[in-house]
């Protein structure tokens, strides 16, 4: 007697690894309340993060206001640098960023 294939909804799924991911508990406790196998479990907290990796997040205010302000340094940064190459200065002097 063959056992069938259990079929979950993508909202069920989804649910099962929020709790994972919200709640602190492990996968192994997470599936073990559920009624389900961890290896499937892991298996889908394992696709979510890597989906969620994939899709970034667009950045807020204060993250685009630094990484402008991080780019006019690394730009003022790069220039010091050709100037002091072009002046001969010895690469073991450190320039203060």
């Amino acid at each position: 007697m063959g056992s069938t294939r259990r079929k979950f909804t993508q909202e069920y799924k989804a649910e099962a690894v929020r709790l994972v991911l919200d709640s602190g508990r492990s996968v192994a406790e997470v599936a073990k309340s559920l009624g389900i196998h961890e290896a499937t479990l892991g298996n889908w907290v394992k696709k979510a993060k890597e989906d969620s990796d994939a899709q970034e997040r667009p950045l807020s205010v204060s993250e685009r206001a630094e990484l402008e302000e991080l780019r006019k340094k690394y730009a003022q940064a790069q220039m010091d640098i050709a100037f002091l190459k072009k002046a001969g200065v010895p690469r073991t002097l450190k320039v203060a960023c």
